[in-house]
């Protein structure tokens, strides 16, 4: 993102705004419109909740005067108001998708089927979308890029989540020449499959998150959903289904993430994977065979070799998604997307035992957690996308605890959205 914020002052200067819309103002929402505010050449010009006071906040928290927003029901209210310099509020998404200034469209809500709608919508009313909604990527995110790339618009998963930090690392590494051999983050919680709302809502409201989200990191799912989007944007594979998830410090992470005839607990390289003790961080691991550039790499204080990690410490999730909309809007390039057809899979896991008749909720919910695996893996198993989890989606028979959900196992819900672009894109690739 070099000289990006120089682009973004010269807008500034030409009295321009990249006009974004946002979906969604929980956390996430909030922290971003307010850190909006900061930026020179972008403007969260509209802010769509399904609890409008939520959108309101977001302006009030950012320092924005109740006399400069505005609700808008339908898309003409909404460009009308900001013609004359108003910051909008809505309750339907629809009005920032289908309202014409808006350049950008950043969708925060994590809900797969409505960020697949979010993303579809942007695309056909010529509109960039970042998605700060890995769910949906994982899911649909192949057809999405494709859709975008016919439509002549930029489709991408944000900045700042631990997918586009990793990109950004290989990114680095790989215009290098450097050979890549790992992509990975740290995990902030212990692994726990079973966790619910319920065993995380103390902590969830302590730190004024919702429980279903916390949920989804501690059971692994969110995990596994981030090394999804790694593997299908770089074509890296798991280290096996699940990945392996070892503990380790930064510094033993070159050695540790190596072959197993290297002194490594891997059986190949070119592989995503995730480690405890090293969160809130990302990495790559990188090697070279020249000398030159291994005495130059000893010199630099990046170790021994033959392998090297680059390290990131910090990922400023919603912080920095304004950058990918800059991106996107200025130079015409995603932050990360998937690479053509789906690589990996996050598949649905049982967390207790399901009856037939019973109806499955939700991401962070009671009743599945996500686990990566191939993609190949996961079309032999017949097995069910967590993208495609919702409450409306029935068991059709008795499902043991830890076992994988296969499309034969449940009546899905048809008028799901998503289901019906996840058709596509498996027609499609």
């Amino acid at each position: 993102m070099l000289n990006l914020n120089t682009k973004l002052k010269e807008l500034d200067e030409q009295g321009k705004k990249i006009k974004a819309g946002i979906v969604g103002a929980g956390q996430m929402g909030r922290g971003m419109v307010s850190q909006m505010f900061c930026m020179k050449g972008i403007l969260p010009a509209i802010i769509s909740d399904i609890d409008i006071e939520r959108a309101k906040n977001a302006y009030l928290l950012a320092g924005i005067s109740s006399d400069d927003i505005a609700v808008a029901n339908k898309a003409v209210e909404a460009e009308t108001a900001i013609q004359k310099g108003k910051y909008v509020i809505t309750e339907d998404f629809n009005v920032i998708t289908s309202t014409l200034p808006i350049d950008v469209v950043l969708d925060l809500t994590g809900v797969p089927d409505v960020g697949a709608r979010i993303a579809f919508d942007s695309i056909y009313n010529g509109k960039n979308i970042v998605m700060l909604n890995v769910e949906t990527d994982v899911t649909v995110g192949p057809l999405l890029k494709k859709m975008a790339d016919s439509a002549g618009v930029v489709y991408t998963v944000s900045a700042g989540d631990e997918p586009g930090a990793v990109k950004e690392l290989y990114d680095f590494a790989d215009a290098m020449g450097f050979k890549i051999l790992v992509a990975g983050k740290g995990k902030n919680n212990p692994l726990d499959i079973e966790a619910n709302p319920d065993t995380v809502r103390e902590k969830a409201q302590a730190s004024n998150m919702n429980p279903k989200m916390l949920a989804s990191f501690v059971d692994g799912t969110k995990t596994m959903v981030e090394m999804t989007c790694v593997s299908n944007a770089t074509g890296f594979v798991p280290t096996k289904r699940g990945m392996i998830g070892p503990e380790s410090t930064v510094k033993e992470l070159p050695k540790l993430l190596s072959l197993k005839e290297q002194g490594g607990i891997l059986d190949r390289y070119q592989v995503v994977e995730f480690v405890k003790g090293i969160a809130p961080g990302v990495f790559v691991i990188i090697t070279t065979d020249l000398p030159a550039v291994k005495e130059e790499m000893a010199y630099l204080s990046m170790g021994e070799g033959p392998n090297y990690i680059l390290y990131r410490p910090y990922h400023l999730t919603s912080i920095e998604t304004p950058l990918s909309a800059a991106r996107a809007c200025i130079y015409h390039e995603p932050t990360i997307v998937p690479k053509g057809a789906p690589v990996s899979e996050t598949v649905a896991v049982a967390k207790k035992d399901l009856k037939a008749g019973e109806y499955l909720d939700s991401i962070g919910g009671y009743t599945v957690y996500g686990v990566i695996d191939t993609f190949e893996n996961a079309k032999k198993d017949n097995a069910l996308p967590i993208g495609l989890v919702s409450p409306k989606v029935k068991v059709k028979t008795d499902i043991k605890k830890g076992e994988t959900l296969t499309y034969d196992a449940v009546e899905l819900d048809e008028n799901s959205f998503i289901l019906q672009l996840r058709k596509l894109q498996d027609m499609t690739f």
